[in-house]
């Protein structure tokens, strides 16, 4: 990265600290799987004590729950559970009506289920029990229906993760997700470095300490510490995946948008993966999840389709969050563009099968892919399209929208009347071609005045 580049980000974060008048901040920038740019600025106590570093471990908030998703997804890897499974399948102590919530469910936060607990506020008090905890974990909508966001949800997810494990859910992600990504700054309790939780008086230049509780059986929902390049390494897994933690089919399955967020009167610029959020930023996908815990925020995004993403970090109950990631994000790509692979000449060996095909009278191109696969969509945009991949016996299985997980045939390839069948569809090469499979039949006359 250029020093330009180096210096706008430098700026920028400083500027940000000031004006949202935070004790201390601190974000890193990836891009390509790396970290390519930190930084930290202000002060740990907010006064004159230890500067932050992006060594400094802060309080990650709900970001913890996009990691106790990636466990519960490593139990749906090997077997152990299916996310179409009854959550009470696995934790029978709850209670009956929880009977048809599912784990795809719990992770979408579409479960129905209350968003905190019964009694004190879990964030600023003493942590429970599982035991506990059950009467807090209770239906409050229909199950599958809307997105309503569940911190008592993603209890239940940490509990079912221990569950099948026998041991706590941190010591399975640290040994299991967090060492093998080399996560080595991230941990259930603070290990210094760390940055005390601190409130910042809204009008007054006053601060003043949070608590910080072990909050026990809701730990799953936002007990984690991190640092931002550990969090700039969680972006990039999330965004390049690593089959050691996560079959690579199961790390993308996260990504595709479940729920939307239904603010009245705002666009729909958020949606709920399998345990991520998933933003649209004028068309541009976005990964990750906000945080927050009393005297902390956190924000970790990146895009799957560049890698570029980034992390931040503040030790204030009321800062910048997701915006901050989004503008470090955007100047990176303003003043240090990447510059697209050159295109090259490759073997194609489906090049008979591209080129226009017509569903009844309209036109669809296929393509081929730099990297294997076909691209089919209407001639000139808009409309229906997908990603296409190769399967052992010649057919293709579509990635995106409404041909996601549908099967492209080729029929009498090599043939004047070939054709492709497309969920029992049928593409031919001039529109209702004569010579191909037009179930129903085409009129004898054909095309006439």
């Amino acid at each position: 990265m250029n020093d330009t580049a180096r210096l706008q980000l430098d700026v920028h974060l400083a500027r940000a600290q000031v004006q949202a008048r935070v004790p201390s901040i601190a974000a890193a920038v990836v891009r390509q799987g790396e970290v390519v740019w930190s930084g930290a600025v202000g002060a740990v106590d907010g006064a004159e004590g230890a500067p932050a570093t992006a060594d400094t471990q802060y309080r990650v908030g709900s970001i913890t729950k996009t990691m106790v998703a990636v466990g519960v997804m490593r139990l749906v890897a090997e077997g152990s559970v299916a996310l179409t499974d009854s959550i009470r399948h696995h934790l029978p102590e709850l209670d009956e009506s929880l009977a048809h919530v599912t784990l795809t469910q719990l992770l979408t936060q579409s479960a129905g289920l209350a968003a905190e607990t019964t009694g004190s506020w879990w964030e600023r008090s003493p942590g429970t029990t599982w035991d506990e905890l059950l009467p807090s974990i209770r239906l409050i909508g229909d199950p599958g229906r809307r997105f309503h966001y569940s911190n008592v949800g993603f209890a239940v997810l940490g509990q079912l993760l221990e569950r099948h494990r026998g041991r706590p859910w941190a010591d399975v992600l640290t040994d299991e997700v967090w060492t093998p990504l080399a996560m080595t700054r991230t941990s259930y309790a603070a290990v210094a470095p760390s940055a005390p939780g601190l409130a910042v008086h809204p009008y007054a230049d006053l601060r003043h300490v949070e608590p910080e509780q072990d909050t026990g059986a809701m730990a799953p929902a936002g007990q984690v510490w991190s640092t931002v390049e550990d969090l700039g390494r969680w972006a990039s897994f999330l965004a390049a995946g690593d089959e050691a933690v996560l079959p690579d089919a199961l790390r993308r399955s996260m990504h595709v948008p479940a729920v939307v967020c239904d603010s009245p009167g705002e666009a729909w610029t958020r949606c709920y993966g399998l345990g991520l959020d998933v933003l649209n930023i004028d068309g541009r996908r976005f990964v990750g999840h906000g945080g927050s815990m009393p005297g902390f925020i956190a924000s970790v995004l990146v895009d799957p389709d560049t890698g570029t993403g980034a992390a931040t970090l503040t030790n204030s109950t009321a800062g910048p969050s997701g915006q901050l990631a989004l503008a470090l994000v955007d100047l990176l790509e303003e003043h240090a563009p990447l510059a697209p692979e050159p295109w090259r000449t490759s073997d194609s060996p489906d090049a008979d099968l591209v080129g226009t095909w017509f569903w009844g009278p309209r036109p669809y191109s296929l393509t081929t892919r730099p990297e294997g696969g076909l691209d089919l969509g209407p001639a000139g945009g808009g409309g229906r399209w997908s990603r296409f991949i190769a399967n052992s016996d010649g057919t293709w299985t579509g990635q995106d929208d409404y041909w996601a997980g549908e099967t492209l045939r080729v029929i009498d390839r090599g043939t004047a009347s070939v054709h492709l069948d497309l969920g029992s569809f049928r593409l031919t090469r001039t529109p209702y071609d004569p010579a191909s499979d037009i179930p129903g039949g085409v009129d004898e006359s054909g095309w006439h005045a």
